[in-house]
């Protein structure tokens, strides 16, 4: 098949008379090719003569044919010329078009601590210290259960904060709490598990990847004290909870509700598994200890530093029954081998000298000084607008005026650059209307300029 040399002109024309020459040709032909407007089996001008239509150097032509021959697209046989190669397949549709990273004017959505306060250069001082401390053997294959000093510090952190009864023997380090959920969902179904009870309303999130191991998610009520034990339905034996500061209610699990909780995993040698997702922030008075150290037995303890130092560090913990630790070690070893060693050292090394805790005392004290900023200024706008939960961590649930659509709200402060999220999202049996505020990333002016653009929004 012989090549119709004026519609390729035409074609490559504009190219060759660009700026840039030999790779806007190249690509013009390549692109001419893919859209199929040269078919498979055209043979194409020697180059001396394409060269000469275009009125450029016959080497840029030459140039071209030789990369487009190397990809693929054309073949060149000596005596025969160059040809579209035959076995391209049909044009290729044109790609879906990515849609853009949507840049929020406020961007409330809770889970995330101020990135901003991530001590940077502590940090630093930390990993390089580590480095050079860790012996060779140490930068091999890691222990999959997690670096040493790492478990025996965090033992000893949570022992002295959340009052958590643990060794470093039972201990798990993992690539943050999803990480450390996922290896227990699969740990669980390996066991016989077919169900796990979870909060309505609840995290998503964590009731998508229950399911994708297998866990069928069964969703129990929640009032202003907690989970309702009585209702967790007959034949599941496992449970997960957020005690300290349920999400997204903000509610903490009643001492009754924890008593209950704890004698319904041993009537039915089931588990407890306690999210403690953001115990450490507290503004008005310390957290009440962890379930775990109630009957270590029965509960199975989950921790990250993603509410607290950053997400991006992917460093979580597992606090497991001797009956659930081999098993997970286990899955941890062939799932990854293990986490690295050098951030846990450096993590390691802030909890050992103290920075772990400053950090969380400015933090703590910053995040207080937001939540009553957002606070006042709904006070101030919107008095209607009632919050939820005790003072803690880095999100607070608005209880909206009867009658009034949460998802509409959300759907009007979307279309204002506002970010945030309504409570019916998290909830599949309904609740009253609200809506969920991240408050942590954002400091107190930008709070209180949202809080008036929602006013006048709504």
């Amino acid at each position: 098949m012989t090549t119709n040399w004026a519609t390729l002109r035409e074609l490559l024309l504009p190219a060759a008379e660009s700026g840039g020459r030999g790779r806007a040709v190249e690509a013009a032909l390549r692109s001419a090719i893919r859209d199929g407007q040269l078919a498979p089996g055209l043979r194409l001008p020697s180059s001396r003569d394409l060269a000469a239509q275009l009125g450029v150097a016959r080497g840029t032509v030459t140039a071209a044919y030789g990369q487009l021959t190397a990809e693929g697209y054309l073949t060149a046989r000596r005596g025969s010329g160059t040809t579209i190669t035959t076995t391209l397949g049909a044009p290729a549709l044109p790609p879906e078009p990515v849609p853009s990273v949507m840049r929020w004017r406020y961007d409330l959505r809770p889970g995330l601590p101020a990135l901003s306060e991530f001590p940077r250069a502590e940090w630093v001082a930390m990993t390089r210290a580590a480095l050079t401390e860790l012996p060779d053997e140490a930068l091999g294959y890691p222990d999959p259960a997690g670096l040493p000093d790492l478990r025996a510090e965090l033992a000893a952190y949570l022992g002295r904060v959340r009052a958590v009864t643990a060794t470093a023997d039972d201990l798990v380090i993992t690539h943050g709490g999803a990480e450390a959920l996922s290896m227990l969902a699969a740990v669980l179904r390996a066991g016989g598990h077919r169900t796990i009870g979870v909060e309505d309303p609840g995290h998503p999130g964590q009731k998508d990847l229950l399911r994708e191991h297998g866990l069928h998610a069964e969703h129990v009520p929640v009032d202003d004290h907690g989970i309702m034990v009585s209702e967790i339905p007959a034949g599941c034996r496992v449970v997960l909870v957020t005690a300290a500061h349920q999400f997204p209610l903000g509610v903490t699990l009643h001492p009754e509700r924890r008593h209950a909780l704890l004698a319904w995993a041993r009537a039915c040698d089931g588990l407890v598994i306690e999210d403690d997702y953001d115990a450490e922030h507290r503004y008005d008075r310390p957290a009440l200890r962890a379930m775990q150290a109630m009957d270590p037995a029965r509960v199975a303890y989950l921790g990250s530093v993603s509410k607290t130092l950053a997400p991006a560090l992917r460093l979580g913990w597992l606090v497991l029954p001797a009956g659930l630790r081999a098993n997970t070690v286990s899955r941890k070893q062939l799932t990854d081998l293990g986490c690295s060693p050098l951030p846990q050292a450096a993590f390691a090394r802030l909890l050992r000298g103290g920075g772990y805790d400053r950090h969380l005392r400015r933090t703590r004290s910053a995040y207080r000084r937001r939540r009553d900023a957002l606070l006042a200024a709904l006070h101030e706008h919107l008095p209607s607008w009632q919050p939820i939960g005790v003072a803690a961590g880095l999100h607070v649930v608005l209880r909206l005026p009867s009658g009034v659509d949460d998802s509409v709200v959300q759907q009007q402060l979307a279309a204002r650059g506002i970010n945030t999220p309504a409570l019916c999202s998290y909830t599949s049996r309904g609740t009253y209307p609200g809506l969920v505020i991240g408050y942590a990333a954002t400091t107190p002016d930008r709070l209180r300029a949202a809080v008036r653009e929602i006013a006048l929004t709504v």
